[in-house]
């Protein structure tokens, strides 16, 4: 039989391309009782959907089609749009009477490519007129890998074997975007767009199917074909990276077609992430994100065509977009991107860091592999310019992600970026009154346990654990479980919180007993995390704050999305990190706004004590060095997150603080919660010293914030020695002690529960004093 192409042609090669051909299958029976004019309007419907997805029809059959159009409606315009459409199809599909779907092959040459989407046509006998949802399924098409389960080990019914993820090569979808539906109009004959990717080069079978609705397959499974497809190679894209300075550098890359897809998260991506296998790809993608990290000198492999890539390097730097063309017929070329920083903070001595990262639970699967590797997450940490980061080991998957425990920095690690393995306690039996980070231990197994369940039951004994081996320790995730009982964003607010939470709930019991370093930061709404902040300050105590992403879990964007800068006071190491972080020679931010050298009377944050000593009430001298970026304009994703409610993701971002449609933000210092002065700041970019003169009436604590995207740690000043106390916050501490107990008492082990009750009885006794004192 003689073979001809029909092809799509394109202005310029793109990733989504239509493939038609004659070739040996045999000839399908052409539908003669059909109306034409209904007919028609489908034809040029999907003419006009191919093109505004990247397609067209070939020119001669849009011509073709186009004449049908100005002809009288006839027989002949039936059998002419199908002389027209059919050579595009992969396959005929038949719908009885009954509502049996049939598939049988199509005339269209069975041909893709590597990394990117092929479209062809699917002709549809609907001999039933049933209006169902048509859809297109493969089991080459099933997830290559299995959603986690948060169980501490995988589940063996959940093990997928590396031939099941190998056969799992394939991606398919009904387009049907404008004007297009995802339903069938129940037309005797009309025609659909499946779109087919594959992940792998070379010949590949794939068994794809059809349905109109559950229990549509044919008897005898015939709504299904094997086909053999040859996979073209994609382009070898070679990326030479560099950062501001000039020195190769890892980077974030988001790389699109600008196409339209059916409807479906990441569809025109590249690679397209629901295909990604970090366990097995040459680069360990997270199927879960759009973006993909590559260091200069790597590669990425796409299909000719034209993209934009969207690159950056965290928030230091300033996204840049850029147009690239991969050509037809080359096996690699190479594509130069400059980095652009605004800022960079460790040029002043501050250096990034995320106490608080994952490498298996939440978005990450547990099958192929328990979690992805550690060295997979160094490689997101050094794509996001953190120089500090702590990957814990937690619940899920915790047997397997627990040996990669040494106590000591990761081999990878280098001078300007580290990262240790460390534990979150969560998913465990003390869960239930707050999720704590443990950084800086030296043994990871609670005494006289082999396994998780025989852990305590409340946060207290598992926190004086730690510290006693030179831990670091806080709450994670704060807010969670701190939303006041009546509604209200107020900051400081008297209302009592709801302790139903996993967040620093019991955190009100154990900072009287000294067991807490640090309070997380940055990934909760900022009035339940700070609100329970600043009453434990107004009761004196010293807990410093510590900013956290919980990537993968409350967010699974990037890392460091919420992080800490730090300023060490000898070498830039892991000790130095959690010492500073102890200290509170540090501030917390989403990395556009930036809170440096904050001073008070020349006392700065984290030395010392981080204490002034004054005799008597008068004016203090505050400095600090301000800086801030936001784009000139505001974008309609920024305006949407300056406009929802602040109790919505994402929690600290800058657009909250941009001064109206300005490009200012509103520095405030505050003292004892409360703002006391303000001065507005050009968001350029630029570094500002900032002074504040605030008279100081009694012992308080002051901090600077950029409200909600950075965060400085407070200076405490004493009046002749008098503590620091607000009668009110105590009250409110010991209503929320009595709040935490009647939440999490029922969840404590009978035989732990005395000390439990002890413990809190002598916290209340804490709040009671203070309380007194503050007559």
């Amino acid at each position: 039989m003689k073979t001809t192409c029909a092809l799509l042609l394109f202005a310029v090669f793109l990733p989504l391309m239509l493939r038609g051909q004659h070739d040996q299958h045999a000839q399908h029976a052409v539908a003669a009782d059909v109306s034409p004019q209904p007919l028609l309007a489908q034809a040029m419907r999907l003419q006009e959907a191919l093109s505004f997805s990247g397609n067209a029809l070939q020119p001669a059959d849009a011509e073709k089609l186009k004449a049908l159009g100005r002809n009288a409606l006839s027989k002949e315009t039936v059998a002419g749009v199908q002389a027209i459409l059919d050579p595009y199809c992969l396959h005929v599909v038949h719908i009885n009477p009954e509502g049996r779907v049939k598939v049988d092959r199509g005339a269209a040459k069975a041909v893709l490519v590597q990394g990117g989407w092929t479209a062809f046509l699917v002709k549809i006998h609907n001999e039933a007129g049933i209006t169902a949802k048509f859809e297109a399924a493969s089991p080459n098409a099933l997830k290559p890998y299995h959603s986690p389960s948060f169980e501490s080990r995988v589940k063996k019914e959940h093990e997928l074997t590396p031939g099941q993820v190998a056969n799992r090569f394939l991606d398919i979808q009904i387009y049907a975007g404008r004007p297009l539906q995802a339903n069938l109009s129940g037309l005797k004959l009309e025609y659909a767009v499946v779109q087919i990717y594959s992940k792998d080069a070379g010949q590949r079978e794939a068994e794809i199917a059809y349905n109109a609705g559950q229990g549509s397959q044919d008897i005898g499974f015939r709504n299904s074909t094997h086909i053999l497809f040859d996979v073209k190679p994609a382009v070898k894209v070679k990326l030479d990276v560099l950062d501001d300075d000039g020195k190769p550098a890892m980077a974030s890359f988001l790389i699109t077609d600008g196409q339209e897809h059916a409807s479906g998260k990441f569809k025109g991506i590249y690679p397209l992430p629901s295909r990604r296998v970090a366990a097995f790809d040459e680069y360990p993608d997270f199927f879960f994100q759009p973006q993909i990290y590559r260091q200069s000198g790597e590669h990425v492999m796409l299909p000719p065509g034209k993209y934009q890539v969207t690159f950056t390097r965290g928030p230091e730097y300033v996204p840049q977009t850029k147009e690239i063309m991969v050509p037809e017929g080359r096996q690699e070329i190479q594509a130069g991107f400059r980095l652009k920083r605004w800022i960079q903070l460790s040029k002043m001595g501050w250096y990034s860091a995320d106490h608080h990262i994952h490498a298996a639970g939440c978005s990450h699967y547990d099958s192929p592999t328990e979690g992805v590797d550690p060295k997979d997450m160094f490689r997101q940490v050094l794509g996001e310019d953190l120089n500090m980061a702590a990957n814990l080991a937690w619940g899920p998957s915790w047997y397997h992600q627990k040996t990669f425990f040494t106590g000591k920095d990761h081999p990878l690690s280098g001078r300007g970026n580290v990262m240790r393995n460390d534990v979150e306690v969560s998913g465990f039996p003390s869960s239930h009154a707050g999720h704590i980070v443990l950084l800086r231990i030296k043994e990871d197994d609670y005494p006289g346990t082999t396994t998780i369940d025989q852990w305590p039951t409340w946060t207290a004994p598992v926190l004086s654990w730690a510290k006693s081996q030179g831990g670091v320790v806080g709450y994670a995730h704060s807010g969670w479980g701190l939303e006041p009982m009546e509604p209200t964003t107020l900051l400081p607010n008297y209302v009592t919180p709801r302790m139903d939470g996993i967040g620093a709930n019991e955190y009100i019991m154990t900072v009287t007993d000294g067991l807490i370093d640090f309070f997380s930061a940055g990934d909760t709404p900022a009035p339940w995390e700070l609100n329970m902040y600043y009453h434990t300050l107004n009761c004196g105590f010293k807990t410093r704050l510590s900013g956290e992403t919980d990537f993968p879990c409350i967010t699974d964007a990037r890392v460091g999305q919420a992080r800490s800068y730090f300023k060490p006071r000898n070498a830039m190491d892991y000790d130095s990190y959690v010492e500073a972080l102890k200290l509170g020679r540090s501030y917390v931010s989403d990395g556009k706004s930036h809170i440096m050298d904050f001073t008070v009377n020349g006392v700065e944050a984290g030395t010392g004590e981080s204490e002034l000593s004054l005799q008597a009430p008068g004016n203090v001298k505050v400095t600090a060095k301000l800086a801030a970026y936001l784009p000139e304009k505001q974008d309609s994703l920024s305006e949407k997150i300056a406009m929802s409610a602040i109790t919505e993701k994402p929690y600290w971002d800058i657009e909250r603080s941009r001064v109206g449609k300005s490009r200012k933000v509103r520095a405030e210092l505050i003292f004892n919660g409360v703002p006391v002065e303000t001065v507005e700041i050009l968001a350029d970019g630029k570094v500002n010293d900032i002074t504040f003169s605030p008279k100081i009436p009694k012992s308080g604590w002051l901090a600077v914030r950029v409200y909600p995207s950075s965060h400085s740690n407070p200076v405490f000043v004493k009046i002749n020695n008098q503590p620091i106390l607000e009668k009110q916050s105590a009250e409110w501490c010991l209503a929320a002690l009595n709040q935490c107990w009647k939440m999490k008492q029922p969840n404590i082990r009978a035989e732990e529960k005395s000390a439990a009750a002890a413990g809190y009885e002598k916290a209340r006794n804490v709040y009671k004093t203070l309380i007194d004192a503050g007559k």
